[in-house]
């Protein structure tokens, strides 16, 4: 591959660790970002990330996310967006308050991210920006309307970003996770075996998607367990 150095933004002990596991592997020079860089210290340490703290909801702090890596010399080929905020509860009795600020993480953050790195990537003519989706990018939940809202905005900014940008150079994608994601340290129930995506499995995926050719780029790929209903 030719990109060198990946930003993973929203990132937890989850699918992003597993990433920046596998994006170190690969010898590109990582740093994740959060809120909450404290639960990212055993990550740093074990593979050599750096962690800077962000709340991705915030126009200048995303902007100064992006300078501070500009000025360590590593400005991002590889982006990916993980962030989101998960809220449930009928129609009538959700927070509005709170509603704004879920859409926000997922969706307004999303895009305060690409932006920066489209910025970079563009003058460049390669980079790659990933968004991760869920089953609520594609089809709504009862009882799940902010996630759903939130999930539909990103797949629609990655869809019209992948028009604009793959013509000149830069790969974006997105990313269906249709299924619950194993909890690191978390066993499976031994009568449903692969019932969960397997974060490692995951971001195998976005490595593969990462390295396709120019000639035949995905922009939307859907991953789930092959005992997951469609």
């Amino acid at each position: 591959m030719q990109y060198k150095s990946a930003l993973i933004v929203g990132a937890g002990r989850g699918l992003s660790a597993s990433l920046t596991r596998l994006l170190a592997r690969e010898r590109l020079a990582v740093t994740v970002a959060a809120r909450d860089t404290g639960k990212l210290e055993a990550l740093c340490n074990e593979t050599g990330a750096r962690a800077i703290g962000c709340d991705a909801r915030d126009a200048t702090q995303v902007a100064q996310l992006f300078e501070e890596i500009d000025r360590l010399g590593s400005s991002p080929d590889v982006v990916v967006y993980n962030a989101s905020a998960r809220m449930r509860g009928a129609l009538a009795e959700l927070v509005p308050a709170e509603v704004q600020r879920a859409l926000q993480v997922t969706a307004y953050g999303a895009f305060l991210v690409a932006q920066q790195a489209a910025r970079r990537m563009v003058p460049k003519g390669y980079g790659a920006i990933l968004f991760t989706g869920a089953s609520a990018s594609v089809k709504g939940y009862a009882r799940s309307a902010p996630f759903a809202m939130g999930k539909f905005a990103v797949r629609g900014l990655a869809q019209s970003m992948a028009r604009e940008l793959a013509p000149q150079g830069v790969h974006v994608a997105h990313f269906v996770i249709d299924g619950a994601i194993r909890p690191p340290g978390h066993a499976e129930d031994a009568t449903r075996p692969d019932s969960m995506l397997d974060a490692d499995a995951i971001a195998s995926t976005y490595l593969d998607i990462l390295r396709q050719p120019r000639s035949a780029w995905t922009w939307e790929i859907e991953l789930r367990p092959w005992v997951e209903p469609f």
